[in-house]
């Protein structure tokens, strides 16, 4: 992700120092250790085990003890920990099941860039939104048009339509 599109992201997200965050699909953990500047308990989970690797290395240089790398897929978010203040993917989703809403706490919020081939816009566009959970209802508000790698499990599969 574009360091300008991740800093809007966690600008939206509201972070404050005593939250719990979930991040799904960190990569490298680039985005997990400026999310650790921002907040003291961080939980990612990284499908790709070489990156899953990577990232507890640099958790474990920069930012030990608060942050955990697990490894696994992130369409299951991490149900164990939850609930979550934050959820933020590291990258652009298709859907989002909404189990992962359930892992929300009241008044949580989760970030990401979703992308609709059925929209009318570009296959590659993506539109940042801001979910919200209040009184148990999820909500959200469009942030900006952009770009972003597809994160693993989060395309959409291919239907025929007649």
């Amino acid at each position: 992700m574009q360091p300008l599109v991740l800093a809007r992201l966690l600008q939206a997200a509201e972070i404050k120092d005593k939250d719990r965050v979930l991040e799904l699909a960190p990569a490298t953990g680039y985005s997990t250790l400026v999310l650790t500047a921002l907040t003291s308990s961080v939980i990612c989970v990284e499908p790709d085990a070489l990156l899953h690797k990577e990232v507890e290395k640099n958790i474990e240089s920069y930012a030990c003890g608060r942050a955990v790398a697990l490894a696994g897929a992130p369409i299951e978010g991490c149900i164990v920990h939850a609930p979550f203040d934050v959820i933020f993917f590291n990258g652009c989703v298709e859907f989002i099941p909404y189990f992962l809403f359930d892992q929300m706490d009241e008044n949580g919020r989760l970030v990401a860039v979703v992308r609709s081939h059925s929209d009318g816009r570009a296959a590659h566009v993506g539109q940042a939104r801001l979910y919200r959970k209040t009184n148990g209802e999820v909500s959200w508000t469009a942030l900006f048009e952009t770009n972003t790698p597809l994160v693993p499990g989060f395309a959409k599969t291919e239907e025929f339509e007649f």
